[in-house]
C-alpha cells in the first residue's frame, strides 16, 4: 500500500512530487491559508514541512496526500493522516488534517478528500480512531469535521505545545471519530490506483 494513490468523483490523492513543494511554499506564505497558525512559513520552512509531511509514507500506509484536481490544478494542497507527535492527551494517534490553497475554499474538495481519507484509514490501515486538532475560531475546518463525522471531545481542549503560550491561537480542540461509530455505506467514496 506504500504510495498508494486513491481517487474520488473530483479529486485524485497521491503521493507528493517534488513539483508541489513551490505550491506548497505559497500557501504557506499566503497570510489567509497561515490564519489560523502563528506566523506564515519562510520557504525553508515550509519545506521542512513538506519532509515531515512526505515523511509519513514511509513508516505507514497512509499519508497526507497530495491533492490533484485534474485540468483545474495540479497541487491544491494536501489532506490526509498522519501519526501525531505532540506530548499532549492525543499522543500516539492518528490525525488527520487539510489545507488547501485559497483558490480551492468553498468548493467541497476538503470534505471529499477527508471522507475517502477517514475511509482508507479505517478500512484499508485498520485504525480504530482518528483524531483533529482545530482552534475554536477555525469554522471552517470545524465545519468540515462535523461533515465527516468528527465530533468535538468534550473537556478535551488542548494547549498546543507549539504555540507560545499567551498566543491567541495555543488553545486547540480536540476531535476524535472511531471505526465504530464510522457510518460508510459501501461503495467507499474512493477507488485504490496503483
Amino acid at each position: 500500500m506504500k504510495g498508494v494513490t486513491l481517487k474520488t468523483d473530483r479529486l485524485i490523492l497521491r503521493p507528493w512530487i517534488s513539483e508541489d513543494r513551490a505550491a506548497f511554499a505559497a500557501m504557506n506564505a499566503d497570510s489567509e491559508v497561515r490564519r489560523f497558525f502563528p506566523s506564515r512559513q519562510s520557504r525553508a520552512e515550509s519545506d521542512a514541512s513538506a519532509d515531515f509531511l512526505t515523511g509519513q509514507f514511509e513508516r505507514t500506509p497512509f499519508g497526507p496526500w497530495a491533492v490533484e484536481i485534474p485540468g483545474i490544478v495540479a497541487f491544491a494542497g494536501f489532506v490526509g493522516l498522519w501519526e501525531t507527535n505532540l506530548d499532549v492527551p492525543p499522543r500516539g494517534r492518528v490525525e488527520i488534517g487539510w489545507r488547501l490553497a485559497r483558490g480551492c475554499w468553498g468548493k467541497g474538495y476538503a470534505t471529499e478528500a477527508a471522507r475517502a481519507a477517514l475511509a482508507f484509514g479505517f478500512h484499508e490501515a485498520g485504525l480504530e480512531e482518528i483524531v483533529a486538532f482545530v482552534v475554536p475560531a477555525n469554522r471552517a475546518s470545524r465545519g468540515v469535521m462535523d461533515r465527516v463525522g468528527l465530533r468535538e471531545v468534550p473537556g478535551g481542549a488542548f494547549d498546543h505545545p507549539r504555540v507560545p503560550e499567551g498566543h491567541p491561537l495555543r488553545r486547540h480542540l480536540l476531535y476524535r471519530l472511531t471505526r465504530a461509530d464510522w457510518h460508510d455505506a459501501p461503495p467507499k467514496p474512493y477507488s485504490v490506483q496503483g
